[in-house]
């Protein structure tokens, strides 16, 4: 039997299993690369490159497209995601992501989810200006009232959408959109922008802005927001802090394994 003990490992070993990484991670941000390509990004020559493709094509862990084509990764990083999968919390990443921007924005972060026609709050953490002591973690909010529901509305499947929206849109405020079609328009620009705000519509004298969370898939499987009073989290406030939502939202995406073109 072979000794599997790390410490057996040679430098020269522990530097193929960095590049093979480093090959998969190239993959995973292009989509695909040849050889060239990939041994340049390595800084390694292409027969190397070609022997670390072969080691991992074995594995099922990449596929050529087509003779002497590009490389892809295999399905065999399906195998390798599911048994990940299945210990995923999205709200345990969540709890850190919302920490760090809390940190980093000084307002009160949450983490939400789409289910059955509402937002639920799946995790939050208060900046250092925060100053409301509202727990709305394991609470339920409207999508139509609500940033991170705007999102989560505006991303669901056009039917789905359609079928929620044809229900009645309560009001919260004398500021909720409650008309369908003001609404749609409404959630064709958050698509567009990447952002959803909301200003007084669910409580007045409370500002909100969210952004979304892609799945593995490119899918929308939460949002994530800011939220502060209206004094604090003016219209320009929300507009400089969009960036590092933006940021942040990208870097919980990537760890569920999401990687923008």
């Amino acid at each position: 039997m072979r000794n599997h003990d790390s410490g057996n490992a040679t430098p020269s070993q522990v530097q193929s299993v960095d590049r093979a990484i480093s090959v998969l991670e190239l993959l995973a941000r292009n989509g695909e690369s040849g050889i060239t390509e990939i041994a340049g990004e390595l800084g390694v020559h292409k027969s190397t490159a070609s022997r670390l493709l072969s080691v991992l094509e074995a594995r099922g862990l990449v596929e050529q497209l087509g003779e002497r084509g590009k490389y892809a990764i295999g399905f065999g990083i399906v195998r390798l995601a599911g048994a990940a999968t299945g210990r995923m919390d999205l709200a345990k990443l969540g709890r850190q992501s919302c920490q760090a921007l809390a940190e980093t924005i000084g307002e009160t972060v949450n983490l939400a989810v789409a289910d059955d026609g509402v937002a639920i709050n799946i995790s939050q953490a208060r900046g250092s200006a925060a100053i409301t002591t509202q727990n709305w973690t394991g609470q339920r909010t409207p999508l139509h009232a609500t940033s991170s529901g705007k999102v989560l509305l505006a991303n669901l499947p056009e039917a789905e959408r359609k079928r929620l929206m044809r229900r009645k849109l309560e009001q919260y405020t004398p500021r909720t959109t409650t008309d369908p079609d003001t609404l749609a328009a409404e959630l064709d620009r958050v698509r567009e922008d990447g952002y959803a705000a909301c200003y007084e519509e669910l409580e007045l004298g409370m500002h909100a802005v969210a952004v979304p969370i892609h799945g593995p898939g490119g899918e929308v499987v939460a949002a994530l927001s800011a939220s502060g009073p209206a004094y604090r989290l003016s219209k320009q406030r929300v507009r400089q802090i969009v960036r590092p939502m933006i940021e942040a939202a990208q870097e919980l995406s990537e760890q569920l394994g999401y990687f923008r073109d």
